[in-house]
């Protein structure tokens, strides 16, 4: 009876041992972060980033002198949105303030202001530009003042040696109607719908070039697009740079907007785009573009 009882003692104390055993384990189950759904982890991990990315097409469209710009935006923009593509297009800024208006763009380029008359939009300034007059490299002719300027745009001097160069033919060659850069231009020198054309061309490249191929030629182009192929003069005794735009000293300048609807709604993408475009985080790309950042 004595060996009975010994026996059933050891058999509830070994039953007690491993219920113990089985009990610490599922509490150790418990407080561990798979095991619980109310857990820190669980909790950081499906609350969405602050960088969310997002998707989709921005298209843009209007003013070749933002091209340079333009490029350097959108080629950095895809490493911080590589789910957005933002297109570009070239047509002018007249076409891209009409193409944000109708709605076939997201975003209209224009390298001027808007008018009165052209409603149902709105600015956003995402950098300034000076728009250098332009004389081919083999001209003698180093400075010019705005009134000299205007007078060579109108055909009011007419011959290179009243100005201190070579006696030879001026001849003027700019951009289309509808141009940001020709409506900047003709504005600041007080020549609207009085310049005498030689040229009037649909691009800030082709000026350039035809600049660069003609030793009499003068012309304007954005401070950006500019390159050692023609010679910017200095207006007034102040070279065009990012230092005197930006203080305003160079007398010609106009600003890089962004077009948009002043009443609908812009896409996330459009949205993101604009924003980073504007920041700090892109003036360096704007400086680096040739033109004068907005944002510090």
């Amino acid at each position: 009876m004595k060996k009975r009882t010994l026996a059933l003692m050891l058999s509830a104390a070994l039953c007690v041992g491993m219920l113990a055993g089985c009990g610490g384990g599922d509490t150790g189950s418990a407080n561990t972060p798979a095991g619980n759904s109310n857990s820190p982890a669980a909790t950081e991990s499906e609350t969405p980033g602050n960088n969310t990315e997002l998707s989709g097409t921005v298209v843009t469209n209007g003013s070749t002198s933002m091209e340079s710009v333009m490029g350097s935006l959108t080629e950095a923009f895809r490493e911080v949105q590589p789910g957005i593509q933002v297109q570009y297009t070239g047509s002018g800024s007249g076409a891209g303030i009409t193409s944000a208006q109708d709605g076939t763009a997201d975003i209209g380029l224009a390298s001027r202001d808007l008018k009165d008359d052209e409603t149902g939009v709105k600015a956003i300034t995402v950098a300034k530009d000076g728009i250098a007059i332009i004389i081919n490299p083999e001209n003698p002719v180093a400075d010019l003042s705005v009134e000299q300027i205007a007078q060579l745009a109108t055909g009011e001097i007419t011959n290179w040696s009243e100005v201190g160069g070579n006696d030879a033919q001026v001849v003027f060659i700019g951009r289309e109607a509808g141009s940001g850069t020709r409506d900047g231009f003709e504005s600041i020198t007080g020549t609207e719908d009085a310049c005498k054309y030689q040229n009037e061309l649909t691009s800030t490249g082709e000026v350039i070039a035809n600049v660069a191929s003609n030793p009499n030629a003068i012309g304007y182009a954005s401070l950006s697009a500019v390159d050692d192929t023609v010679k910017a003069i200095t207006v007034g005794g102040v070279a065009p740079t990012e230092e005197t735009v930006l203080d305003g000293t160079y007398a010609i300048q106009r600003n890089f907007n962004f077009i948009v609807s002043d009443s609908a709604e812009l896409s996330d993408a459009a949205q993101a785009f604009i924003d980073w475009a504007t920041s700090a985080d892109a003036a360096d790309l704007i400086a680096g573009a040739g033109a004068v950042p907005v944002a510090e």
